[in-house]
């Protein structure tokens, strides 16, 4: 290899140190309820202003059931006396609000949500600023000793919208059921404790209210379970004495009434509530507003840049990798890890100055003959880093598709970012409003990169190799594998200079994903030392995907075909493993679904709302690999595989032939070809 003379980068800031110091520090009790406690008096628990609800600390008379009912914490529901929190989502937790584009905002007590052994009670600052719900949340509750019997799965989705399905999403405005499949929470050991959720299949509607029901869910004897006595007394008409209840029967007169409409008789239900979603500025709007500041400051030429290191030669595809950094517009109060969006008042992410972040680009062979190549930036996996693949399969892509390629760290979820995640979880759940922030910087980081590639960078001199620039600047397209398959979601309904993607391996919402993926074990474990209740740890969890749906493609699905202001529509071609330890299909499907995308036909399988499509298709697709018994099956709960990588086909699909071929005629073309010999079977 030759090397040009270079300069030195300095690393990336780091905070993982201040993590490990905090950690040591850590420390905490469990009572003889299971419950944590911070360590010493816990009465220094932090906590913010919550929604306005009744100060009573106990609930009156007798419900349906006879007898009398529980005391329940003034900050919780009492509909679900076993979890405060509980039914989760619930409009019980908004507040009018006329300053917020839907005029809600979600209002939790200052003790609704769970405690942590080093803060006490989450602050309901967490999700303060939200104007509803998230649209990928699994709505949640507690029947104590549910079974799954009768309950539509994965496998018979279409079986949720038949009239006798025991559990119910509907949306109001719409009249119409939404598919779902619903499970027992398997990470919860003890049968009676396991919280009973429903997973929409495909995303919901902004600002868009919905009910949720259940009705003639059983236990293990194949009895009826009972609803609380609480929600008996408003299903039945009866009084408490008890205004967080009685207040509530006009509501509950309305959704018992949208219940009826959809077929679901009021006596037989078990439990009932509504919720509202968060409109698409809560979800949207600052990082709209990072886009377009960043990409106005750095203009057509891109940002500044330095280099710092160039190798000819690094394999025998790539003819030079260029390493350096580029000057991207700040929005933070600091570079590194850990910092936070800094807002004007305007309520907007406002510009901080500069700062430096590391960049590659690496020229195959096939772009110095004469024949410029097509920018192909590339996104990282979980929490990797921009070098990842440069050798491997990349550098396959880069020269059999003759891909000028670029990439930079997902900032936010990259390396760096570890501490910060289970700084989070360990020390103070609010650091989930940092490690979410920094992920809108980020995507904006992204976005000025192929701002970079596309114009100054491609007449730097490095990329002429006699035959004038190697980057043709009229073709730039994404490629993400794995969590650069997730957020490459966002960063196609996002950009203003590419408009077709290939994602690898991708799912949504992170709501669906963490569970069923063996990634997410050592966090999970870090998370249960904080939370050992498991319905506390769940909630946490759901709080986050309405943090989340800011970054992540949760929030920015629908947008990919339907744009954005002032950005162009997209397409993007959906490559799936069957049987992804790491990143379920379910949630490629559910971006499928939410998309409106094809299901390539002939296909390793049917699945429930993707219509099939025989190619050549020009539009968005999704292509199944199907692997076989060479792949562990995963469990059909949310749960992880125990198998070993040698049975995860997560790594394979990238690297297979067939999906090269494909996904360099979709990038070049728009138009999916059929690569394979019938259904994608590779041996």
């Amino acid at each position: 290899m030759k090397h040009h003379e270079t300069a030195t980068a300095s690393p990336p800031p780091r905070r993982l140190g201040r993590f490990i110091l905090g950690l040591a520090a850590a420390c905490a009790a469990t009572s003889s309820m299971g419950t944590f406690t911070a360590c010493g008096d816990d009465s220094a628990a932090t906590s913010a202003a919550g929604g306005g609800h009744s100060t009573s600390t106990g609930i009156g008379g007798a419900g349906g059931g006879g007898d009398a009912l529980p005391d329940v914490p003034a900050d919780c529901d009492p509909l679900v006396p076993t979890q405060c929190g509980f039914p989760f989502p619930s409009s019980y937790w908004l507040v009018d609000d006329p300053s917020t584009p839907t005029g809600r905002r979600v209002a939790f007590g200052a003790e609704t949500l769970p405690t942590h052994p080093q803060v006490g009670h989450v602050s309901p600052a967490l999700v303060g600023d939200s104007d509803g719900f998230s649209t990928g949340q699994a709505p949640m509750t507690h029947l104590p000793g549910a079974s799954i019997t009768g309950l539509p799965t994965q496998y018979d989705i279409e079986s949720s919208l038949e009239p006798g399905s025991p559990t119910i999403l509907y949306d109001v405005e719409r009249g119409e059921l939404v598919p779902h499949f619903s499970e027992l929470d398997m990470a919860e050991d003890d049968p009676l404790e396991r919280s009973i959720m429903i997973r929409p299949v495909v995303r919901l509607r902004d600002d868009a209210r919905y009910v949720v029901a259940f009705r003639n869910v059983v236990g293990d004897d194949g009895m009826p379970l009972p609803a609380s006595n609480a929600f008996a007394a408003l299903r039945d008409g009866e009084t408490t004495g008890d205004p967080r209840i009685d207040d509530r029967a006009p509501l509950y007169d309305d959704i018992f009434t949208l219940l009826e409409d959809a077929g679901v008789a009021r006596g037989e239900v078990q439990m009932a509530w509504d919720y509202s979603t968060a409109s698409t500025a809560n979800n949207t709007r600052w990082m709209l507003h990072m886009r377009d500041v960043a990409l106005e400051a750095v203009g057509a030429a891109g940002p500044a840049y330095e280099i710092d290191e160039v190798i000819d030669d690094p394999n025998d595809r790539i003819a030079r990798r260029i390493i350096g950094r580029y000057t991207v517009p700040l929005f933070m109060d600091d570079p590194g890890p850990g910092a936070s969006l800094v807002f004007g008042e305007d309520g907007l992410p406002a510009l901080q100055g500069e700062a430096e972040y590391t960049f590659v680009v690496q020229i195959p062979n096939a772009a110095t003959t004469g024949t410029p190549g097509a920018i192909l930036q590339t996104g990282h996996g979980q929490l990797g880093s921009w070098d990842q693949g440069l050798d491997g399969y990349y550098a396959d892509i880069d020269e059999d598709g003759n891909f000028v390629q670029g990439a930079v760290n997902l900032v936010g979820m990259a390396e760096d970012d570890v501490g910060t995640a289970l700084s989070a979880l360990t020390l103070d759940p609010m650091l989930l409003r940092a490690f979410i922030e920094r992920q809108l910087q980020g995507m904006t980081n992204q976005l000025v990169f192929m701002r970079m590639m596309k114009g100054a960078f491609a007449d730097d001199p490095l990329v002429d190799f006699g035959e004038g620039s190697a980057i043709d600047t009229t073709r730039a397209y994404y490629r993400g594998s794995s969590q650069g398959g997730i957020f490459g979601a966002t960063y196609m309904a996002l950009s203003t200079d590419v408009t077709r993607g290939v994602l690898d391996v991708p799912g949504a919402p992170y709501n669906l994903l963490l569970d069923r993926s063996k990634n997410f074990k050592p966090f999970n474990a870090f998370l249960r030392t904080s939370f050992k209740k498991r319905r506390d740890a769940l909630i946490i969890l759901a709080t986050l995907q309405m943090l989340w749906d800011r970054s992540e493609p949760n929030g920015y699905l629908p947008f990919i075909r339907e744009p954005l202001p002032n950005t162009p529509p997209h397409e993007v071609l959906f490559h799936v493993g069957i049987g992804d330890h790491q990143v379920t299909p379910l949630g490629a499907h559910y971006m499928a679904r939410s998309i409106g995308a094809k299901l390539a036909d002939p296909a390793a399988r049917p699945l429930f709302g993707l219509e099939l499509q025989s190619l050549p298709y020009e539009g968005s697709a999704l292509v199944e690999f199907d692997y076989g018994d060479l792949v562990s099956p995963l469990p059909d709960t949310n749960e992880p595989t125990s198998d070993e990588d040698d049975t995860d086909p997560h790594n394979w699909v990238r690297s297979e032939p067939p999906a090269i071929a494909q996904a360099r005629q979709f990038l070049r073309t728009g138009v999916v070809e059929q690569t394979c010999d019938g259904a994608c079977t590779p041996d």
